[in-house]
């Protein structure tokens, strides 16, 4: 393997590692803080403060490849970052629902499946029924299938360490806004299928390479998630009467860690953009499926190191180490579909010239 790709696996890994883990500091605030408080710093951090600051210093030319491209560009990824944004926001709380495990398994599940699924029908909509267009449907359909052995882990997990009623409910609520939350977080890949006009501004005008110019496209869905994740945390402040909790003693540690927490998450996307850059044609197949796959492992190693399945029986923890399992082979046929979607549009695109 050539020095190349052996460091854009690494940065691969890097990235997946931070996207699994963006949550687990959350588990080490106090819990009498009020959930808006940390989520919303978080949120403000990782949408509004992190890509207005860092960044530009990564696509050059990111405000003005903004204001170059125009509304007709921009609206699209604007409009689903506000969707991937409430997702992002339930995804949160599904974590003092279910915790990391459980809902790292389910919103990644049905993420992927949604995401895999989304742009294809919405732009190639006529290639379902192609080799790579089966092979993609049936990724989504693995996943589904991997969501719902994760969901039955859960239920076994909640039965088993005896939770009385109230929590659950809580548990059976988590995994519906783990699962809904996946759905939506789905938006941030059919936003980014709408991003390519922006990409040719940035990098025909500004001079940016493609890993470069995707950026301008990720902070454009960010803003738009801003709306939506920071408005409801703004929502939650105003009706929980919570916004003196910014003035509170301990506030520096909370602030800290969703600090923490938003340069992890924003990490991934920047280590994945670079990563993929480095694996040439297989990029985008092959680094989709080690990242997604080693952040499902790592974002349930954390959630067994933080002993949220302590006291759960065996058979719940077979079922979740299963469901791990399936998402990760659904992951991959998703990747060799892709894969093979791009070599399929390369013949296609030889044979016009011919």
């Amino acid at each position: 393997m050539e020095a190349s790709s052996v460091f854009g696996f690494t940065l691969l890994l890097l990235g997946a590692f931070c996207g699994g883990s963006f949550g687990l500091p959350s588990k080490f605030v106090k819990k009498e803080t009020p959930w808006e408080t940390l989520w919303g710093a978080f949120f403000f951090f990782v949408t509004i403060l992190l890509p207005v600051t860092i960044f530009p210093l990564v696509a050059q030319g990111l405000f003005a490849s903004v204001s170059d491209a125009g509304w007709k560009l921009i609206a699209l990824p604007l409009i689903f970052g506000f969707l991937w944004g409430l997702g992002s926001m339930t995804l949160g709380l599904s974590f003092s629902f279910i915790g990391l495990s459980l809902a790292y398994a389910i919103n990644y599940g049905a993420q992927i499946a949604c995401g895999g699924m989304g742009p294809f029908i919405i732009h190639h909509r006529d290639q379902l029924l192609t080799p790579h267009g089966l092979i993609i449907m049936a990724g989504v359909l693995v996943c589904i299938c991997g969501v719902i052995v994760c969901g039955r882990a859960g239920n076994l997990k909640s039965q088993s360490q005896n939770q009385p009623a109230p929590a659950g409910v809580a548990v059976g609520k988590g995994m519906v806004l783990a699962f809904l939350s996946g759905v939506l977080c789905a938006c941030y890949s059919i936003a980014f299928s709408f991003g390519g006009g922006v990409m040719d501004v940035a990098t025909k005008q500004h001079g940016n390479p493609g890993w470069q110019a995707a950026f301008v496209v990720s902070a454009l869905i960010l803003w738009g998630g801003a709306l939506s994740a920071c408005g409801y945390c703004a929502f939650k402040l105003c009706k929980n009467k919570t916004w003196s909790t910014f003035t509170a003693p301990g506030i520096g540690r909370v602030l800290l860690i969703a600090l923490i927490m938003s340069l992890l998450h924003d990490g991934a996307i920047l280590f994945f953009g670079i990563g993929a850059s480095k694996l040439g044609a297989l990029g985008v197949a092959v680094g989709y499926a080690a990242f997604m796959s080693f952040a499902i492992i790592v974002g349930n190693v954390n959630g067994f190191l933080t002993k949220e399945w302590q006291g759960a029986s065996k058979q719940s923890v077979r079922w979740i180490v299963a469901g791990i399992g399936v998402l990760i082979v659904g992951v991959c046929l998703l990747a060799t579909g892709n894969f093979k979607q791009g070599e399929a549009a390369k013949k296609t695109s030889v044979q016009s010239v011919f």
